[in-house]
């Protein structure tokens, strides 16, 4: 496909067999069809690669169980395209996604893309865009984004060659890993787009990592949320920045969350 930029959609799997079809079979129907599909299966003990494998992706996988951070890292040093966007297998995007967002950052030039995110569980976490805006100021990128609050690494169609560019990588052995990746890459990038008719549904699956409640995964949460607030603290004194919602404008943030609850009520 002369001209059209390939990209590298990158699915990380643990035993998710009950998910892979669904989710395949989403990417499939997309009406952006240069894809680059990279399924990392994360030594599953179930059928997700069998299922995998019925479809027209590059599978790879993993021994042993090494962790999302690890598949994602996997994803990346073998990606192709020249855009990455990174899917959870038990999530969905509407059917125009890439198109919309890979016409946004072709066509402004952007090094980031952010779509519109809809969360099933927390409604006020959710963020639809009415029109397409360029961000080039710290703030302004902050700001919008929520990035200090929200680090959800799918909402983003990275650039691959802004992310050689900082070596960026996801942290290994921790939970919420995603938080110290956005958060850094959308301080780097010179510009950022947000992109209108885009969804990334981020469903509430009840045997998903988030809402595990054992009381050693609660307790590794814990302690890996609490190196995420260090990090953001230390990030924020190197760099002289304040983030919206952690450091500044936490009135507005709370405003926008009431908003947000009732504006996407079901």
């Amino acid at each position: 496909m002369k001209d059209i930029p390939l990209v590298s959609v990158i699915i990380p799997v643990y035993n998710g067999e009950q998910y892979v079809e669904s989710c395949l079979d989403n990417i499939m129907a997309q009406t952006y069809k240069n894809l680059d599909i990279i399924v990392v299966d994360d030594g599953s003990t179930d059928r997700s690669a069998a299922i995998a494998r019925k479809y027209p992706v590059n599978l790879i996988r993993h021994e042993k169980n090494q962790g999302l951070s690890a598949a994602r890292n996997t994803g990346i040093d073998a990606a192709k395209g020249e855009y990455i966007h990174f899917m959870d297998v038990d999530d969905g995007i509407n059917t125009d996604y890439y198109k919309e967002m890979v016409k946004a950052i072709t066509e402004t030039g952007a090094d980031i893309a952010c779509g519109g995110m809809v969360n099933e569980k927390r409604r006020s976490k959710t963020q639809l865009f009415r029109k397409r805006k360029v961000y080039t100021s710290t703030q302004g990128k902050l700001k919008i984004t929520y990035v200090g609050k929200w680090g959800y690494v799918w909402r983003y169609l990275f650039k691959r060659d802004f992310l050689k560019q900082y070596a960026f990588r996801f942290e290994e052995g921790r939970f919420i890993e995603d938080m110290i990746f956005s958060l850094s890459a959308m301080y780097h990038a010179k510009k950022l787009v947000v992109v209108p008719n885009t969804k990334y549904m981020y469903y509430n699956r009840e045997n998903s990592i988030m809402n595990r409640r054992d009381e050693e995964h609660l307790k590794k949460r814990r302690q890996d949320w609490e190196h995420v607030k260090a990090f953001r603290n230390e990030f924020s004194a190197k760099y002289g920045i304040k983030l919206p919602g952690v450091h500044t404008g936490r009135i507005a943030y709370v405003i926008r969350k009431l908003v947000a609850s009732i504006r996407y009520r079901e």
